[in-house]
């Protein structure tokens, strides 16, 4: 186990490095490359990563604490049982990467690549998903309670058994995904009801 206290790093490769069970302290990583490395059960604490590429690499079981992956590629990393918790992950690339079993708690998930990604019954309540693109994703029974969606792309995501009251889903196509079995408020009604067509009024 290793840990690194207020180290700056600067397009650095850490592809090859045995990264498993250390901690990182208040670093600075920007446009280093991960891919396909090691860092199961890292630990990050007020980290940041700019521009980073995990392609590939393995992150299960790591913890992330207000830490900041901003434009980060996380294409096919393996992210099973890992949490995030008050992180910020602004404009990162998710795409084919393995949630099962993540832990998310609250923190800016905004402008995300989450396509097709598997978010079931998960916990998601408050998480800020503005602008994030989740076409596809699987998000059955998950708890999205509110949560900031404004302006997110929907298309063909898996709702049933989703709770979404409180939500805010201001600039969401909502003609895009079957609402079926998913749990809404007045005012999310109020808007569905528009988007198809209806006249909402006292009179």
């Amino acid at each position: 186990m290793f840990q690194h206290r207020g180290q700056h790093y600067e397009e650095v490769n850490f592809g090859s490095q045995d990264l498993r069970y250390g901690e990182l302290l208040s670093c600075t990583f920007i446009r280093c490359a991960f891919a396909n490395g090691s860092l199961e059960e890292i630990v990050s604490s007020s980290c940041r990563f700019v521009e980073c590429d995990f392609r590939g690499a393995s992150l299960n079981g790591s913890i992330h604490t207000e830490s900041a992956f901003e434009n980060c590629i996380f294409n096919g990393a393996n992210l099973f049982s890992s949490k995030f918790e008050q992180c910020k992950m602004t404009g990162s690339d998710l795409t084919n990467a393995t949630l099962d079993g993540i832990t998310i708690v609250q923190g800016d998930w905004s402008y995300t690549n989450m396509r097709n990604t598997r978010l079931a019954r998960q916990d998601l309540r408050g998480v800020k998903w503005v602008e994030a693109d989740l076409t596809g994703a699987n998000l059955e029974k998950a708890d999205l309670r509110d949560a900031d969606l404004t302006m997110a792309v929907l298309a063909n995501v898996k709702f049933q058994g989703a709770d979404v009251r409180g939500a805010m889903m201001e600039g969401v196509d909502l003609k895009t995904f079957s609402m079926t079995g998913l749990r809404i408020d007045h005012d999310q009604a109020v808007l569905f009801a528009i988007s198809h067509g209806a006249k909402v009024g006292s009179k």
